[in-house]
């Protein structure tokens, strides 16, 4: 708060870069500040007036005077005081309510633009494949071999579900497993270092509020039926209420909320395994054909807690780690700069990686490599102790960071339509055959 009242041109700046309105955002706060050092400054007086009354009372009972009047107007100020104290106390906290749907500052590095049109593409890594032939896109190619089913999966579920069979399942559980054994492995051994975790699939409203899912996008989520939307909405976040992760950064994130690390520990390098589950509201008619937006889909994520100095140079890593599973599967890609306009809410900074899809003609994303400095870190109270400066050392927040290391769904279209063969058959990716019980292509 202290930052936003000091920085009011500064935050009303980066708003109108992301293209909101200030007065939208901040005319609440700036009402509410107002308000609220009103209430302080009136009560700051009563209790000065309250004070001098304490002082007159003691004279006169000293005198053996009749004091009833001064103490009849002292008890009333008391009174007044409380409802003083109660409603500071109570704007206060709409202040902090009305800040978290307040999105972070964007760094300055970060191009201004409206929209994806006006991200920079910043790397190209591999060659488009030539194909004498057309290519399909991946929806026709593994209903064809017969590993894809959007029919049945839609009788299951309705629309935006898949149901992977055969050696399409397998591929499935393959990625995963290939993205797990890279990330883990020890960095001397050609790996990235991360710590494998297996979180809960479901999470509560304190834990969505802490990465910035809640409470501006709770109609993105899937709630369950112990969820209080209404809470939501006026800024209550429950500790036993349950939500669908829509990605492992919010229960991995939230592990080390309301904690205080050691800096010796930092950075914790984390990644971790789940399926994510996204209501995709604002979609409609957005990518109906195939699996590339779903109410359902799995995705390998990775997440770092690091020391604000740090934070810039393990960004860089963290999206490098995420290239190198693209590199590994020979699959083309391109990095790109978010602009202030397409930056996520709770991002600074956010490079997309960009796969290409042949049988469609175009990069999708598959990746967001994200650095948000210490937004996340302010809302969850996950902060750090300087090493060697005791238990009253001086304590800072960290900085967080995340990425897919990939998201696996996207990884596996790209694979079948990036191989895809004149006969309608799949190349397996070498780097996944040892995972595929050394299956060398997916047939019908």
């Amino acid at each position: 708060m202290n930052f936003v009242r000091a920085n009011l041109p500064l935050v009303e700046a980066k708003l109108r870069a992301r293209s909101a309105d200030p007065a939208t955002l901040l005319g609440n706060f700036r009402s509410l500040d107002q308000k609220r050092r009103e209430a302080i400054t009136q009560s700051e007086q009563l209790k000065a007036r309250r004070n001098e009354l304490s002082q007159q009372v003691g004279a006169l009972k000293k005198a053996g005077k009749d004091a009833t009047a001064l103490m009849d107007e002292t008890r009333a100020l008391k009174d007044r005081l409380d409802e003083l104290d109660k409603l500071a106390s109570s704007l206060d906290e709409q202040m902090r309510f009305a800040l978290s749907s307040i999105p972070n500052l964007t760094r300055d590095e970060v191009p201004i633009g409206a929209s994806e049109a006006d991200n920079p593409v910043v790397k190209t890594w591999g060659e488009k494949r030539s194909f004498d032939f057309e290519p399909k896109p991946h929806w026709e190619i593994g209903e064809a071999l017969g590993i894809l089913d959007l029919e049945r999966a839609a009788k299951l579920s309705g629309a935006r579900f898949a149901v992977y069979m055969g050696a399409g399942a397998r591929l499935e559980r393959a990625l995963i497993s290939f993205m797990l054994d890279r990330h883990t492995r020890p960095v001397s051994d050609g790996g990235h270092g991360y710590t494998e975790v297996l979180p809960p699939f479901m999470v509560n409203s304190k834990s969505l509020f802490g990465t910035g899912q809640l409470p501006k996008f709770a109609e993105d989520l899937f709630r369950c039926s112990d969820a209080d939307a209404d809470a939501v909405t006026r800024g209550e976040f429950k500790d036993a209420d349950h939500w669908l992760i829509p990605t492992a950064e919010v229960p991995v994130t939230n592990l080390y909320r309301d904690e205080i690390l050691d800096e010796d520990r930092l950075p914790i390098c984390l990644t971790a395994y789940t399926p994510c589950f996204r209501a995709e509201a604002g979609a409609a008619g957005k990518d109906t054909r195939g699996i590339i937006r779903q109410h359902q889909f799995q995705k390998v994520e990775l997440v770092k807690f690091t020391r604000p100095e740090d934070s810039d140079a393990e960004h860089e890593k963290l999206t490098r780690d995420a290239e190198e599973i693209l590199e590994a599967l020979g699959l083309p890609y391109r990095r790109v700069l978010l602009c202030t306009g397409d930056t996520g809410f709770s991002s600074a900074k956010t490079f997309d990686l960009e796969v290409w899809l042949p049988g469609q003609q175009l990069y999708r994303e598959i990746s967001s490599c994200s650095n948000f400095d210490s937004f996340q870190a302010r809302r969850a109270n996950i902060r750090f102790r300087a090493s060697g400066q005791g238990p009253k050392g001086k304590v800072e927040f960290v900085h967080t960071l995340n990425g897919s290391g990939l998201a696996v769904g996207r990884t596996w279209l790209a694979i079948l339509e990036n191989y895809q063969q004149a006969d309608g058959s799949v190349v397996i990716p070498e780097a996944l055959r040892p995972y595929m019980g050394g299956l060398e292509r997916i047939t019908k």
